[in-house]
């Protein structure tokens, strides 16, 4: 009774106009209250395959880089947005969701993923969606039933490590005990495994078009086709930029340098930026002139397995960088949904208003022949 006391005022508290709207995240104690909640869907932003080995029981996956929906040439046919609106309607319905469900993005916590997913329902004006801070690991780290199988699985790993060792030695009763041992560890493992709160298996539809829902298995949810709406009114293109905005940002840096009111982030490696290592069906590698480079490895607390530094943390960091609240911020990466919109979402919880994502990125940019590029 006290969980669902407490889920229900966190739910009147997400259904409350002012405060949801500047929040994009929530704890994992938060969020493994809503578990079940027929009015919540997780997201999982990470690969498909990552999702089959692992994923928070009813959720369904939409792998971030997939939300970019460009052709082979690199060109995004209702840019800025991530997918023409009749697609993502589609899409987004396809995996049981309506407007009026609150989506918590996760992906295994380093974040660029989970944001990915945050950046796509946030342009298309879904206001109740938030990043799950420390991902799949904070709720691994929850669930009483994980914290027993893990030892388990450790205990068994050292017993089936001593049955082969004795088998080796030729002890061949120590080697038929410990494996009677591992069978057993085995058995209540799996026993156990349908306990978890982190599941694994998949469901997989052809919507067409390229397009595929990618769901938990029926044993865990049902889940049904929804009808979800895009109302070109409330698109919300603060969260988003095309490739033209962002050109005209470059040119007014190169005219006015550090002193412009644009700046433009460029989140990819080292080796992405110089041009060495070129991604999917890019002609060219490099970057765009005038960037500067902020990894987004920058934004993760690996040590913590939080999504997110500090504020202190990350303003320190962009303040390094020149990047200060009365400038309009573009950020970057390979196709927006992922490393980009990371940058972006650290910005937006430090209270920066004008940041973007371009929603081309460099999958965009370094296939047209006419925009400028540097190595």
């Amino acid at each position: 009774m006290k969980r669902l006391l407490q889920a229900l005022l966190f739910m009147a508290l997400l259904a409350s106009g002012s405060w949801a709207a500047e929040r994009l995240t929530i704890s994992g104690e938060e969020a493994y209250k809503l578990i079940d909640d027929p009015n919540v869907m997780f997201v999982d932003g990470d690969s498909e395959t990552a999702f089959e080995n692992g994923h928070i029981r009813g959720s369904v996956n939409m792998y971030a880089h997939h939300l970019h929906h460009s052709d082979i040439m690199g060109r995004m046919h209702c840019a800025p947005l991530f997918m023409c609106p009749k697609d993502a309607e589609h899409y987004i319905g396809a995996h049981g969701i309506d407007n009026g469900m609150t989506i918590i993005a996760y992906d295994n916590f380093r974040g660029p993923n989970a944001t990915g997913v945050l950046a796509y329902f946030k342009s298309y004006g879904h206001k109740k969606v938030y990043v799950l801070d420390g991902g799949i690991e904070a709720i691994k780290a929850l669930d009483p039933n994980q914290k027993l199988y893990d030892k388990l699985k450790a205990e068994a790993r050292k017993i089936k490590k001593a049955y082969k060792k004795a088998k080796k030695a030729g002890n061949l009763e120590e080697y038929k005990k410990l494996k009677a041992k591992y069978k057993e560890l085995k058995k209540k493992m799996a026993e156990l495994a349908k306990k978890l709160i982190i599941q694994r298996g998949i469901k997989k539809v052809d919507l067409g078009n390229g397009h595929y829902a990618v769901l938990c298995p029926e044993s865990e949810r049902k889940i049904t086709p929804k009808h979800y709406k895009i109302d070109p009114k409330k698109i919300d293109y603060s969260w988003i930029a095309g490739k033209d905005e962002v050109y005209h940002a470059v040119k007014d840096r190169l005219k006015n340098g550090d002193k412009s009111k644009y700046v433009v982030i460029d989140t990819r490696s080292m080796i992405e930026i110089i041009g060495e290592r070129k991604m999917d069906h890019v002609a060219r590698g490099g970057h765009i002139p005038t960037s500067k480079f902020i990894e987004w490895k920058h934004i993760t607390d690996f040590k913590n397995k939080k999504s997110f530094r500090s504020k202190e943390e990350l303003q320190k960091l962009f303040n390094k960088f020149g990047v200060t609240k009365d400038k309009t911020i573009y950020a970057y990466c390979q196709v927006g949904t992922g490393r980009g919109s990371d940058i972006i979402t650290a910005l937006r919880l430090l209270g920066y208003k004008n940041a973007k994502v371009y929603s081309g990125s460099w999958d965009e940019w370094g296939n047209d022949m006419n925009l400028p590029i540097r190595r």
